[in-house]
């Protein structure tokens, strides 16, 4: 029987069982489409990574003598959409049987069914052999439940794996250390150089520009630094594991102008391919935790197996099991337009200048960066989460809806009023302060409210409060937010009103 087999450019897992067996009468296919590059502007660091990844790809499974069929962005017999490429193939090899790995996106996984339901010859769908959970296996375990906290599926997961599980109560006596996850970094540990692969990826880029695709950032197409295969993301995993995690869940959430990626593995590319399946990473870092006990705190481990274990499987199955209402989640009616330094980097605001550059120039930024400073201040003037959306998912190498839609419209928007989040994740620049240098050498100062060389971060913050107040005064992690505030005066609160609304009105002036 002749088959076709899809390959989606985040489904290249070599180690998966399609093939462990090699037969004449499987084509495997894998196509570069305008149809991906195009549905959102992306980063080009981005396109050329999963093209690059997808090549050496169809390239190892040639080398193993399995059948491939791939086009590359420009071929003649593109057509640029996954559909009719298939449909092309299915005629062209008289193929008898369509089958794909379920895709981790709405999107995709959508179009495949509706064009499988149009065929007259059999279809099946495989699993992707990658995460640690079902698809669905999220729903199942919050089933009449009105909170779905991660912690309460993450020290599940613990004791389903037995990771760091000891007679079912959690080894070391915690199941959490996210409270010593905190430390701002000075400069007084010292951070070894990163690694990088310096793949040359010109061709590809050329291929890019002489397809008129339209892209953002920046990138040296002699030396792309992520890593492109298998042996690399191994190599990554490794170098990470015997160099940085020693001090990871120490300075996890730290940030500061001279270091773009302090001990943070940068392995989320590699694993969102599914070049890495997340399992042997956790095994990996426990492998070498229990070599180095001596050496590497408990803390520093589990706060990175917490982020693969239980927030990237959590991420994954609040995805599946909120889709397709999810993506139009807009419970604080924000509605405003992303200011344009967003795209180009110019603000007089340390923070957001260097974390929007960083992102621009290397398609990176760690959780916080995210978290507390471009969805910090997307959040406090009131961005539509749309907007924002759709620049989270184009800027960042590792963005694919299914991670990145919950982590922006749930954790970072609170656009989903609490189905992520239990409170939204806003601060005043103390906190910004508090965990990197940023403030030290800004144009702003981070002690004044209405000044016009205040911190914007602060009048937005009390505003966002006084604004969203009916929407959010019944949350309870906001009760001690919402009582300063209303201790403040009535002159003070009319001066914020002013400022912040000065700042929104006028955003690309800041």
């Amino acid at each position: 029987m002749k088959k076709l087999r899809l390959i989606l450019g985040d489904q290249l897992n070599s180690e998966h069982s399609w093939f462990q067996e090699k037969d004449k009468n499987t084509i495997y296919c894998l196509f570069e489409m305008r149809q991906e590059t195009d549905y959102v502007v992306h980063h080009i660091q981005k396109v050329v990574g999963f093209f690059a990844a997808m090549r050496n790809f169809a390239s190892t499974l040639k080398k193993a003598d399995h059948k491939v069929i791939y086009f590359a962005l420009n071929d003649s017999k593109n057509t640029q959409s996954l559909t009719e490429n298939l449909a092309l193939l299915i005629a062209e090899h008289s193929i008898e049987k369509f089958e794909y790995l379920a895709p981790d996106e709405y999107r995709l996984d959508q179009q495949l069914k509706v064009f499988s339901d149009t065929l007259l010859i059999n279809v099946e769908v495989f699993s992707t052999e990658h995460f640690y959970t079902e698809r669905n296996e999220l729903k199942t375990f919050f089933k009449g439940k009105k909170q779905f906290l991660m912690e309460s599926f993450y020290r599940n997961m613990r004791k389903k794996h037995q990771i760091m599980v000891v007679n079912d109560q959690p080894e070391g006596g915690k199941w959490n250390y996210d409270a010593s996850n905190r430390k701002k970094w000075k400069g007084d540990t010292l951070i070894p150089p990163e690694i990088s692969f310096d793949n040359d990826v010109t061709d590809i880029l050329q291929d890019i520009n002489e397809a008129n695709v339209k892209y953002i950032g920046n990138i040296n197409a002699k030396y792309f630094e992520y890593p492109i295969s298998r042996e690399q993301s191994l190599e990554q995993l490794r170098y990470f594991c015997e160099h940085l995690l020693i001090y990871f869940g120490d300075y996890q959430d730290a940030m500061h102008t001279d270091k773009i990626y302090l001990f943070h593995s940068r392995i989320s590319f590699a694993m969102n391919t599914k070049m890495i399946a997340p399992k042997e990473i956790v095994d990996t870092v426990l492998s070498t935790y229990r070599a180095q006990e001596n050496t590497i705190d408990i803390s520093q481990v589990e706060g990175f197996i917490r982020q693969i274990l239980g927030w990237r499987e959590y991420m994954r199955g609040m995805y599946w099991m909120l889709m397709p209402d999810y993506k139009k989640e807009n419970f604080l009616e924000n509605k405003n337009k992303l200011p344009n330094f967003f795209w180009t980097g110019k603000t007089k605001m340390n923070c957001l200048k260097n974390a929007i550059n960083n992102s621009l120039e290397n398609g990176y930024a760690h959780h916080i960066q995210r978290l507390m400073v471009t969805g910090n201040f997307a959040l406090l003037t009131q961005i539509d989460p749309d907007e924002i959306d759709a620049w989270y998912l184009g800027i960042y190498v590792d963005a694919i809806e299914w991670v990145q839609l919950p982590n922006t419209r749930g954790m970072s928007q609170f656009a989903d009023g609490g189905k992520i989040a239990t409170k939204p994740y806003v601060s005043s620049g103390s906190y910004i302060h508090k965990m990197g240098n940023y403030c030290d050498a800004c144009h702003y100062k981070k002690a004044k409210k209405f000044e016009d060389d205040a911190c914007p971060f602060n009048a937005l913050y009390w505003n966002f409060l006084e604004e969203k107040k009916e929407k959010l005064a019944s949350n309870f992690r906001m009760r001690m937010m919402f009582s300063v505030l209303n201790k403040m005066s009535v002159d003070d609160r009319i001066k914020i009103k002013e400022k912040a609304n000065h700042i929104i009105e006028n955003l690309d002036a800041y």
